[in-house]
């Protein structure tokens, strides 16, 4: 049996492996769990980097903007 790294899954996930190689990468899954629960890893990685980030609260820019103003207006 092969030995499959994070970066083959990636490929595989992304479409960029050989017919061969998904045949491999396939045959592997039906078998393997550790494989699959790597697989399904790296897919709900990929679906939370695809979710847009959120803002920062209003507060938060509030008091950035106001430390720069003191930071200008002390010369600092």
């Amino acid at each position: 049996m092969a030995i499959f790294t994070q970066e083959d899954l990636l490929l595989y996930l992304y479409k960029e492996t050989s017919l061969a190689q998904n045949e491999a990468i396939e045959a592997a899954l039906k078998n393997d769990w550790e494989l699959q629960e790597k697989l399904a890893t790296l897919k709900e990685s990929i679906t939370l980097l695809d979710q847009p980030l959120e803002s920062p609260r209003m507060e938060v820019v509030l008091n950035v903007l106001n430390y720069a103003r003191e930071a200008v207006e002390t010369g600092a």
